[in-house]
């Protein structure tokens, strides 16, 4: 039987979702880099592999009642989740963190240049995030949806194995460029930490970041973990490839 130790970041985070918070307080990527085993990030991290594990199986026992089987779903559920919990919540707060950003740049980055590179890195990422979902939304999704309507009807149809993978490689490689601007920006704030003076205004926009960048690797974990395998595997058995 695998041990906790040698399982990944994701099947951990897949069996179990309320262990999230623990990876989160490690800064353990579960998402881009949840193909790594545990011991392999608490080694990379320089983290007590023992002292992890008994916080992991703790959150697993107490969270046991009211999970949600992710793993259980069906892409189309899957889907609908992502759309109402994570691109949802996107479109709403991304505008709203962004005006605080800039809130906080005009009137203190002179004081703290650093969040002044924050604001456009954060920018940044809301343009892209908006593309990247809306490629979701437009292509793989509504792909996704017609692969699992002929897996389940067992219908073949010759498709190229492109058909899933080629958008799932450009939203991946999109998952690992925003964790890359959010760990930067994690950086930038000492871990989103405000200074002893910080306004009102300064303390609630790195709240909302650190809340955003949870809320994000939530997100990649659901589609690069659970979706987008299943959406590959399916097509398989439909195009028999």
């Amino acid at each position: 039987m695998t041990t906790t130790s040698e399982q990944t970041l994701a099947s951990i985070v897949t069996q179990h979702h309320q262990t999230v918070p623990v990876l989160e307080k490690y800064n353990l990527d579960f998402c881009c880099k949840g193909k790594r085993t545990l011991a392999q990030a608490c080694t990379e991290k320089g983290l007590s592999l023992e002292e992890v594990m008994r916080e992991l199986e703790a959150s697993a026992d107490t969270g046991k009642k009211g999970s949600m089987p992710f793993s259980e779903m069906t892409a189309e559920q899957l889907i609908g989740h992502i759309l109402i919990h994570h691109h949802f919540y996107l479109k709403q707060t991304m505008p709203i963190i962004a005006e605080h950003l800039g809130k906080v740049a005009a009137k203190h980055g002179e004081r703290f240049p650093y969040m002044v590179e924050v604001l456009q890195l954060f920018q940044h990422l809301k343009n892209e995030m908006t593309l990247h979902m809306q490629k979701e939304e437009m292509i793989l999704f509504p792909r996704t949806k017609e692969v699992e309507a002929l897996y389940h009807f067992k219908q073949q149809k010759k498709l190229d194995r492109n058909y899933i993978s080629g958008p799932v490689e450009v939203m991946e490689q999109e998952h690992d460029e925003a964790g890359e601007i959010m760990s930067r920006i994690r950086e930038l704030t000492g871990n989103y930490t405000p200074p002893g003076e910080a306004c009102t205004t300064f303390k609630v926009a790195l709240s909302e970041l650190k809340e955003f960048e949870e809320d994000l690797h939530r997100h990649v974990h659901l589609e690069n973990n659970i979706l987008f395998p299943l959406a590959e595997k399916m097509l398989g058995e439909v195009a028999g490839l």
